[in-house]
Protein backbone atom coordinates (compact mmCIF):
# COMPACT_ATOMS: atom_id res chain seq x y z
CA UNK A 1 0.00 0.00 0.00
CA UNK A 2 1.49 3.69 -0.54
CA UNK A 3 0.92 6.14 1.68
CA UNK A 4 -0.38 9.40 0.69
CA UNK A 5 0.09 13.38 1.50
CA UNK A 6 -2.11 14.78 3.90
CA UNK A 7 -3.27 18.31 2.58
CA UNK A 8 -3.53 19.25 6.06
CA UNK A 9 -0.60 17.69 8.15
CA UNK A 10 2.26 20.59 8.48
CA UNK A 11 0.90 23.65 7.55
CA UNK A 12 2.32 25.63 11.17
CA UNK A 13 -0.33 28.51 12.52
CA UNK A 14 0.45 30.94 15.01
CA UNK A 15 -2.30 31.77 17.65
CA UNK A 16 -3.30 35.19 18.14
CA UNK A 17 -1.65 36.35 21.80
CA UNK A 18 -2.99 38.74 24.02
CA UNK A 19 -0.12 41.38 25.49
CA UNK A 20 0.88 39.27 28.36
CA UNK A 21 0.10 36.01 26.75
CA UNK A 22 3.79 34.41 24.59
CA UNK A 23 3.13 33.51 21.22
CA UNK A 24 3.52 29.96 20.42
CA UNK A 25 6.20 29.71 18.23
CA UNK A 26 5.17 28.48 14.50
CA UNK A 27 5.58 24.54 13.27
CA UNK A 28 8.31 23.51 11.30
CA UNK A 29 7.87 22.15 8.36
CA UNK A 30 7.89 18.33 8.33
CA UNK A 31 9.91 18.08 4.63
CA UNK A 32 7.36 15.36 3.27
CA UNK A 33 7.71 14.68 -0.50
CA UNK A 34 4.51 16.36 -1.17
CA UNK A 35 3.99 19.87 -1.56
CA UNK A 36 0.42 20.69 -2.79
CA UNK A 37 -0.35 24.74 -3.59
CA UNK A 38 -2.74 25.99 -0.95
CA UNK A 39 -4.56 28.76 -0.68
CA UNK A 40 -2.94 31.72 1.50
CA UNK A 41 -2.44 31.61 5.01
CA UNK A 42 -4.96 34.76 6.71
CA UNK A 43 -3.28 37.26 9.00
CA UNK A 44 -4.18 37.53 12.74
CA UNK A 45 -3.70 39.93 14.92
CA UNK A 46 -3.09 40.21 18.63
CA UNK A 47 -5.83 39.57 21.52
CA UNK A 48 -8.47 40.51 19.13
CA UNK A 49 -12.08 40.21 20.10
CA UNK A 50 -14.72 37.56 19.07
CA UNK A 51 -18.14 37.68 17.72
CA UNK A 52 -20.71 34.98 17.88
CA UNK A 53 -21.98 35.85 14.60
CA UNK A 54 -20.65 34.42 11.34
CA UNK A 55 -18.59 36.25 9.64
CA UNK A 56 -19.33 38.20 6.60
CA UNK A 57 -15.91 39.71 5.38
CA UNK A 58 -14.17 38.10 2.61
CA UNK A 59 -11.80 34.85 3.70
CA UNK A 60 -8.79 37.00 3.65
CA UNK A 61 -10.16 39.72 6.29
CA UNK A 62 -8.52 39.54 9.43
CA UNK A 63 -11.49 39.98 11.75
CA UNK A 64 -12.07 37.11 13.75
CA UNK A 65 -16.26 36.06 15.14
CA UNK A 66 -18.20 34.37 17.48
CA UNK A 67 -19.73 32.05 15.23
CA UNK A 68 -23.24 31.73 17.61
CA UNK A 69 -21.83 28.10 18.67
CA UNK A 70 -19.49 27.04 21.06
CA UNK A 71 -17.82 30.39 21.58
CA UNK A 72 -19.74 31.55 18.88
CA UNK A 73 -22.02 34.92 20.56
CA UNK A 74 -23.11 36.12 17.74
CA UNK A 75 -21.96 39.61 17.25
CA UNK A 76 -20.97 42.31 14.94
CA UNK A 77 -18.12 41.01 12.74
CA UNK A 78 -16.14 44.56 13.57
CA UNK A 79 -13.63 43.89 15.63
CA UNK A 80 -13.77 45.06 19.35
CA UNK A 81 -10.35 46.69 19.37
CA UNK A 82 -7.27 46.32 17.89
CA UNK A 83 -5.91 46.80 13.91
CA UNK A 84 -5.53 44.57 10.97
CA UNK A 85 -1.96 43.90 9.85
CA UNK A 86 -0.85 44.49 6.63
CA UNK A 87 -1.36 41.10 4.79
CA UNK A 88 1.34 39.00 4.26
CA UNK A 89 2.77 38.03 0.82
CA UNK A 90 0.96 34.54 -0.68
CA UNK A 91 2.65 31.57 0.39
CA UNK A 92 2.02 27.85 -1.39
CA UNK A 93 -0.51 25.82 -0.14
CA UNK A 94 1.10 23.15 1.63
CA UNK A 95 0.25 19.36 2.33
CA UNK A 96 -0.75 20.31 6.13
CA UNK A 97 -3.42 22.49 8.41
CA UNK A 98 -3.35 23.22 11.94
CA UNK A 99 -5.43 24.14 14.72
CA UNK A 100 -5.87 26.02 17.74
CA UNK A 101 -6.32 24.98 21.10
CA UNK A 102 -6.51 25.68 24.30
CA UNK A 103 -3.15 24.07 24.84
CA UNK A 104 -1.30 24.71 21.48
CA UNK A 105 -0.57 23.94 17.93
CA UNK A 106 -2.62 21.92 16.58
CA UNK A 107 -2.55 19.68 14.06
CA UNK A 108 -5.86 18.58 12.17
CA UNK A 109 -5.99 15.27 11.03
CA UNK A 110 -8.04 14.66 8.29
CA UNK A 111 -7.44 13.99 4.91
CA UNK A 112 -3.87 12.45 4.81
CA UNK A 113 -1.39 11.33 1.87
CA UNK A 114 -0.53 11.10 5.71
CA UNK A 115 -3.60 11.99 7.25
CA UNK A 116 -4.81 14.23 10.30
CA UNK A 117 -6.89 14.16 13.22
CA UNK A 118 -14.47 19.99 23.70
CA UNK A 119 -17.25 17.33 24.70
CA UNK A 120 -20.25 18.97 25.13
CA UNK A 121 -21.90 17.36 27.94
CA UNK A 122 -24.98 19.79 27.96
CA UNK A 123 -25.59 18.94 24.04
CA UNK A 124 -29.42 17.89 23.17
CA UNK A 125 -30.01 15.28 20.79
CA UNK A 126 -33.76 16.48 19.86
CA UNK A 127 -35.78 17.20 17.19
CA UNK A 128 -35.96 21.09 17.64
CA UNK A 129 -34.71 21.06 13.59
CA UNK A 130 -37.59 19.94 12.24
CA UNK A 131 -35.40 17.49 10.64
CA UNK A 132 -36.91 14.23 9.22
CA UNK A 133 -34.24 11.75 7.78
CA UNK A 134 -34.87 8.54 8.31
CA UNK A 135 -33.06 4.79 7.12
CA UNK A 136 -29.79 6.43 9.18
CA UNK A 137 -27.59 5.64 12.34
CA UNK A 138 -28.61 9.40 13.16
CA UNK A 139 -32.10 8.75 13.95
CA UNK A 140 -31.34 5.77 16.15
CA UNK A 141 -28.55 6.60 18.74
CA UNK A 142 -28.03 4.06 21.62
CA UNK A 143 -28.94 4.62 25.17
CA UNK A 144 -26.34 3.14 27.52
CA UNK A 145 -26.47 -0.41 28.83
CA UNK A 146 -24.07 0.44 31.09
CA UNK A 147 -22.59 -2.82 29.92
CA UNK A 148 -18.79 -3.06 28.39
CA UNK A 149 -16.48 -5.59 26.21
CA UNK A 150 -13.06 -5.47 25.69
CA UNK A 151 -10.91 -3.03 23.13
CA UNK A 152 -10.81 -6.38 20.76
CA UNK A 153 -14.65 -6.67 20.80
CA UNK A 154 -15.50 -2.86 20.02
CA UNK A 155 -13.14 -3.26 17.01
CA UNK A 156 -14.55 -6.43 15.65
CA UNK A 157 -17.88 -4.54 15.56
CA UNK A 158 -17.11 -0.96 14.93
CA UNK A 159 -13.85 -2.03 11.64
CA UNK A 160 -16.37 -2.93 9.51
CA UNK A 161 -18.47 0.07 9.61
CA UNK A 162 -15.04 2.33 9.21
CA UNK A 163 -14.02 3.40 5.45
CA UNK A 164 -11.03 4.60 4.40
CA UNK A 165 -11.76 8.04 2.20
CA UNK A 166 -9.48 9.24 -0.57
CA UNK A 167 -9.71 12.28 -2.06
CA UNK A 168 -8.63 14.47 -4.87
CA UNK A 169 -9.07 18.25 -6.45
CA UNK A 170 -7.58 21.18 -6.20
CA UNK A 171 -4.07 20.05 -6.78
CA UNK A 172 -4.48 18.43 -3.72
CA UNK A 173 -4.52 14.51 -2.60
CA UNK A 174 -4.78 12.53 0.62
CA UNK A 175 -6.44 10.05 2.56
CA UNK A 176 -9.01 10.34 5.82
CA UNK A 177 -11.68 7.98 7.54
CA UNK A 178 -15.07 8.09 7.58
CA UNK A 179 -18.22 6.08 9.44
CA UNK A 180 -20.69 4.30 7.81
CA UNK A 181 -24.51 5.50 9.37
CA UNK A 182 -26.49 3.70 6.95
CA UNK A 183 -26.64 0.21 5.07
CA UNK A 184 -26.79 2.41 1.68
CA UNK A 185 -23.85 4.28 2.05
CA UNK A 186 -24.40 7.46 3.70
CA UNK A 187 -21.01 8.32 5.28
CA UNK A 188 -19.94 10.98 8.29
CA UNK A 189 -16.50 12.62 8.05
CA UNK A 190 -14.83 15.77 8.54
CA UNK A 191 -15.29 18.97 5.84
CA UNK A 192 -11.34 19.38 5.93
CA UNK A 193 -10.89 15.24 4.37
CA UNK A 194 -13.59 15.99 1.76
CA UNK A 195 -13.02 19.74 1.05
CA UNK A 196 -10.55 19.61 -1.54
CA UNK A 197 -13.30 18.01 -3.94
CA UNK A 198 -15.70 20.13 -3.24
CA UNK A 199 -14.89 21.44 -6.44
CA UNK A 200 -14.97 19.75 -9.47
CA UNK A 201 -12.71 17.02 -7.26
CA UNK A 202 -13.27 13.27 -6.78
CA UNK A 203 -13.93 11.04 -3.86
CA UNK A 204 -13.30 7.12 -3.76
CA UNK A 205 -14.06 4.99 -0.48
CA UNK A 206 -12.35 1.64 0.46
CA UNK A 207 -14.44 -0.56 2.66
CA UNK A 208 -13.08 -2.65 5.38
CA UNK A 209 -14.10 -5.64 3.42
CA UNK A 210 -11.85 -4.65 0.82
CA UNK A 211 -14.92 -3.16 -2.19
CA UNK A 212 -14.28 0.54 -3.73
CA UNK A 213 -16.87 2.85 -4.57
CA UNK A 214 -17.13 5.75 -5.92
CA UNK A 215 -18.79 8.87 -3.66
CA UNK A 216 -20.37 12.19 -3.39
CA UNK A 217 -20.56 15.44 -1.01
CA UNK A 218 -23.78 15.19 0.16
CA UNK A 219 -23.31 18.54 2.72
CA UNK A 220 -20.77 20.26 4.97
CA UNK A 221 -20.30 22.55 7.25
CA UNK A 222 -17.10 24.42 7.92
CA UNK A 223 -18.22 26.12 11.30
CA UNK A 224 -18.02 22.51 13.21
CA UNK A 225 -16.01 20.68 10.50
CA UNK A 226 -18.29 18.31 9.63
CA UNK A 227 -19.75 16.38 5.89
CA UNK A 228 -21.92 13.92 4.39
CA UNK A 229 -20.85 11.61 1.74
CA UNK A 230 -22.76 9.11 0.23
CA UNK A 231 -21.32 6.25 -1.57
CA UNK A 232 -22.36 4.87 -5.11
CA UNK A 233 -24.36 1.48 -6.00
CA UNK A 234 -23.47 0.17 -2.41
CA UNK A 235 -26.11 -2.14 -0.29
CA UNK A 236 -26.61 -4.20 2.74
CA UNK A 237 -23.51 -2.38 4.48
CA UNK A 238 -22.83 -2.16 8.44
CA UNK A 239 -23.95 0.64 9.79
CA UNK A 240 -22.59 2.03 13.06
CA UNK A 241 -24.27 2.47 16.47
CA UNK A 242 -24.15 6.23 18.15
CA UNK A 243 -24.14 6.90 21.08
CA UNK A 244 -24.64 9.98 23.84
CA UNK A 245 -21.99 12.30 24.29
CA UNK A 246 -23.40 13.76 27.39
CA UNK A 247 -22.81 10.43 28.68
CA UNK A 248 -18.92 11.02 28.14
CA UNK A 249 -16.91 11.15 31.46
CA UNK A 250 -13.52 12.08 31.88
CA UNK A 251 -11.33 8.88 32.71
CA UNK A 252 -13.16 6.51 30.49
CA UNK A 253 -11.61 4.19 27.82
CA UNK A 254 -11.84 4.93 24.39
CA UNK A 255 -11.10 3.21 21.18
CA UNK A 256 -10.10 5.29 17.88
CA UNK A 257 -10.40 3.50 14.40
CA UNK A 258 -9.54 5.46 11.45
CA UNK A 259 -6.31 5.61 8.24
CA UNK A 260 -3.33 7.48 10.45
CA UNK A 261 -0.45 8.02 7.50
CA UNK A 262 -2.85 6.10 5.09
CA UNK A 263 -2.72 3.01 7.28
CA UNK A 264 -6.38 1.74 6.93
CA UNK A 265 -8.32 -0.07 9.60
CA UNK A 266 -5.90 0.86 12.33
CA UNK A 267 -7.08 0.99 15.90
CA UNK A 268 -5.67 2.31 19.46
CA UNK A 269 -6.78 3.18 22.49
CA UNK A 270 -6.95 5.28 25.02
CA UNK A 271 -9.01 7.53 27.76
CA UNK A 272 -11.05 10.86 27.50
CA UNK A 273 -8.60 13.54 28.80
CA UNK A 274 -11.01 16.31 29.03
CA UNK A 275 -14.42 17.40 27.90
CA UNK A 276 -15.78 21.00 26.02
CA UNK A 277 -11.87 21.63 24.90
CA UNK A 278 -12.53 25.02 22.31
CA UNK A 279 -10.98 23.87 19.17
CA UNK A 280 -10.59 26.02 16.41
CA UNK A 281 -8.66 25.78 13.11
CA UNK A 282 -5.53 28.34 11.89
CA UNK A 283 -6.03 27.72 8.37
CA UNK A 284 -7.24 31.17 5.78
CA UNK A 285 -9.50 28.73 3.88
CA UNK A 286 -12.44 28.94 6.14
CA UNK A 287 -11.65 32.38 7.51
CA UNK A 288 -11.06 31.33 10.78
CA UNK A 289 -14.67 30.50 11.58
CA UNK A 290 -14.29 26.34 12.66
CA UNK A 291 -14.53 26.10 16.26
CA UNK A 292 -16.16 23.24 18.01
CA UNK A 293 -16.30 22.22 21.92
CA UNK A 294 -14.13 18.71 21.77
CA UNK A 295 -13.89 15.85 23.61
CA UNK A 296 -9.66 15.63 23.95
CA UNK A 297 -8.37 12.15 24.47
CA UNK A 298 -4.74 10.46 24.38
CA UNK A 299 -5.67 7.57 21.92
CA UNK A 300 -3.08 7.69 19.10
CA UNK A 301 -4.80 9.93 16.51
CA UNK A 302 -2.62 10.94 13.60
CA UNK A 303 -2.88 12.47 10.05
CA UNK A 304 -5.48 10.01 8.27
CA UNK A 305 -7.57 9.40 11.50
CA UNK A 306 -9.58 12.45 10.54
CA UNK A 307 -13.39 11.37 10.48
CA UNK A 308 -12.91 8.36 11.98
CA UNK A 309 -15.02 7.32 14.93
CA UNK A 310 -13.59 7.79 18.61
CA UNK A 311 -15.81 4.94 20.17
CA UNK A 312 -16.90 3.92 23.84
CA UNK A 313 -16.44 0.44 25.51
CA UNK A 314 -20.14 -0.70 24.36
CA UNK A 315 -19.24 -0.13 20.57
CA UNK A 316 -21.27 3.16 20.26
CA UNK A 317 -20.10 5.98 18.56
CA UNK A 318 -19.09 9.15 20.98
CA UNK A 319 -17.02 11.24 18.53
CA UNK A 320 -15.80 12.04 15.39
CA UNK A 321 -11.78 12.89 15.21
CA UNK A 322 -10.68 15.82 14.09
CA UNK A 323 -7.49 17.59 15.81
CA UNK A 324 -4.52 16.15 17.19
CA UNK A 325 -1.92 18.72 19.36
CA UNK A 326 1.34 18.40 18.24
CA UNK A 327 3.63 20.35 20.86
CA UNK A 328 5.00 22.23 17.61
CA UNK A 329 7.63 19.17 17.05
CA UNK A 330 6.26 17.38 14.10
CA UNK A 331 3.00 15.96 12.40
CA UNK A 332 2.25 12.65 15.18
CA UNK A 333 0.62 11.83 18.08
CA UNK A 334 2.22 13.50 21.38
CA UNK A 335 -0.95 11.84 23.10
CA UNK A 336 -3.40 15.03 22.62
CA UNK A 337 -6.49 14.56 20.29
CA UNK A 338 -9.63 15.65 20.08
CA UNK A 339 -12.88 14.76 18.75
CA UNK A 340 -15.96 16.45 17.55
CA UNK A 341 -19.15 14.94 19.94
CA UNK A 342 -21.16 13.00 18.89
CA UNK A 343 -24.55 15.19 19.97
CA UNK A 344 -23.31 17.55 17.98
CA UNK A 345 -21.96 15.86 14.75
CA UNK A 346 -25.62 14.30 14.53
CA UNK A 347 -27.32 17.80 15.02
CA UNK A 348 -25.62 19.02 11.69
CA UNK A 349 -25.77 15.85 9.68
CA UNK A 350 -29.37 16.15 10.14
CA UNK A 351 -29.81 19.12 8.88
CA UNK A 352 -27.19 18.32 5.81
CA UNK A 353 -29.34 15.04 4.99
CA UNK A 354 -32.76 17.29 5.33
CA UNK A 355 -31.48 19.65 2.59
CA UNK A 356 -31.11 22.51 5.26
CA UNK A 357 -29.27 25.48 5.23
CA UNK A 358 -26.93 24.62 9.22
CA UNK A 359 -27.89 26.85 11.54
CA UNK A 360 -25.63 27.62 14.66
CA UNK A 361 -26.71 28.82 17.49
CA UNK A 362 -25.45 32.25 18.90
CA UNK A 363 -26.21 34.88 21.87
CA UNK A 364 -25.45 37.78 19.45
CA UNK A 365 -21.95 39.56 21.81
CA UNK A 366 -18.84 40.19 20.66
CA UNK A 367 -16.88 39.35 23.63
CA UNK A 368 -12.75 39.39 24.21
CA UNK A 369 -10.62 37.31 27.13
CA UNK A 370 -10.75 38.67 30.26
CA UNK A 371 -7.75 38.73 32.44
CA UNK A 372 -7.38 38.86 36.20
CA UNK A 373 -5.66 41.65 38.78
CA UNK A 374 -2.32 40.13 37.61
CA UNK A 375 -3.53 41.10 34.06
CA UNK A 376 -2.49 37.46 33.10
CA UNK A 377 -4.91 34.65 34.58
CA UNK A 378 -7.90 33.71 32.22
CA UNK A 379 -10.75 34.31 33.97
CA UNK A 380 -13.77 34.21 31.77
CA UNK A 381 -15.30 35.65 28.68
CA UNK A 382 -16.07 39.73 28.96
CA UNK A 383 -18.91 41.45 26.53
CA UNK A 384 -17.34 44.17 24.88
CA UNK A 385 -20.76 44.44 22.93
CA UNK A 386 -24.17 43.53 22.79
CA UNK A 387 -26.03 43.46 18.92
CA UNK A 388 -29.55 45.59 18.90
CA UNK A 389 -32.33 42.42 19.22
CA UNK A 390 -30.18 39.45 20.09
CA UNK A 391 -30.81 36.36 22.25
CA UNK A 392 -28.15 38.60 24.63
CA UNK A 393 -30.16 42.01 24.69
CA UNK A 394 -33.06 39.98 25.27
CA UNK A 395 -31.61 38.15 28.13
CA UNK A 396 -30.18 41.27 29.62
CA UNK A 397 -26.36 40.96 29.46
CA UNK A 398 -24.10 44.07 29.32
CA UNK A 399 -20.70 45.62 28.22
CA UNK A 400 -18.92 44.25 30.59
CA UNK A 401 -20.35 40.96 31.89
CA UNK A 402 -17.88 38.57 32.22
CA UNK A 403 -19.03 35.06 31.57
CA UNK A 404 -17.19 32.06 34.07
CA UNK A 405 -19.52 29.48 33.21
CA UNK A 406 -21.73 27.61 30.82
CA UNK A 407 -24.86 25.27 32.45
CA UNK A 408 -22.20 25.51 35.25
CA UNK A 409 -19.47 24.45 33.42
CA UNK A 410 -16.31 26.68 33.26
CA UNK A 411 -15.47 29.21 30.83
CA UNK A 412 -12.06 30.31 30.50
CA UNK A 413 -11.55 32.04 27.73
CA UNK A 414 -13.70 33.94 24.43
CA UNK A 415 -12.88 30.71 22.16
CA UNK A 416 -14.16 28.72 25.70
CA UNK A 417 -17.57 30.64 24.87
CA UNK A 418 -17.86 30.58 20.83
CA UNK A 419 -16.97 26.25 21.39
CA UNK A 420 -19.86 25.98 23.98
CA UNK A 421 -22.49 27.77 22.42
CA UNK A 422 -22.05 26.08 19.07
CA UNK A 423 -22.57 22.86 21.07
CA UNK A 424 -25.95 24.36 21.12
CA UNK A 425 -29.16 24.13 18.82
CA UNK A 426 -30.76 27.36 18.45
CA UNK A 427 -33.73 27.75 20.78
CA UNK A 428 -31.80 26.25 23.30
CA UNK A 429 -31.84 27.51 26.86
CA UNK A 430 -28.54 28.58 28.72
CA UNK A 431 -27.83 29.76 32.03
CA UNK A 432 -24.92 31.77 32.14
CA UNK A 433 -22.83 32.65 34.71
CA UNK A 434 -21.83 36.41 35.04
CA UNK A 435 -19.68 38.37 36.91
CA UNK A 436 -21.03 42.30 36.82
CA UNK A 437 -18.76 44.44 38.74
CA UNK A 438 -18.33 42.59 41.95
CA UNK A 439 -21.21 40.76 42.09
CA UNK A 440 -22.32 37.12 40.54
CA UNK A 441 -25.13 36.53 39.08
CA UNK A 442 -27.04 33.61 36.78
CA UNK A 443 -28.72 34.90 33.63
CA UNK A 444 -30.85 32.40 31.17
CA UNK A 445 -30.46 33.26 27.56
CA UNK A 446 -32.83 31.67 24.85
CA UNK A 447 -30.01 31.48 21.83
CA UNK A 448 -30.54 33.08 18.56
CA UNK A 449 -30.00 31.63 15.32
CA UNK A 450 -27.00 32.59 12.93
CA UNK A 451 -30.00 31.65 9.71
CA UNK A 452 -27.38 29.68 8.22
CA UNK A 453 -25.18 33.05 7.35
CA UNK A 454 -21.75 31.46 7.64
CA UNK A 455 -23.35 28.11 6.24
CA UNK A 456 -24.18 30.49 3.21
CA UNK A 457 -20.62 32.33 3.26
CA UNK A 458 -18.43 29.06 3.03
CA UNK A 459 -20.43 28.29 -0.60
Amino acid sequence: MTDQRDPYADRPYVPPTSPHEPQQPAQAESGWPFSEPRAEERPQYADAPTSDTEPTVAVNEPTRTFAGGPGDPGGPTTPYYGTAPTPQPRKKRRAGRLVAAATGIVLLAGASAAGGAAIYDAMQDDASMGTTVTGTSLDRPASSSGTQSDVSSVATAVLPATVKINVTGGGESGTGTGVVISEDGTILTNNHVIEAAADSGSITVAFNDGKIAKAEIVGRDVATDVAVIKAEGVSDLPAATLGDSKDVKVGQTVVAIGSPFGLESTVTTGIVSALNRPVSPGDGGDGGATTFPAIQTDAAINPGNSGGPLVNLEGQVIGINSAINTGGNGNGSVGLGFAIPINLVNNVAKQILDDQTVEHAQIGVQVRNATGDDQVTSIGAEIGEVSSGSAGEKAGLKAGDIVTQVDGNPISSNGALVATVRGYKPGDTITLTVLRGDKTQEIDVELGSDEGALARQQN
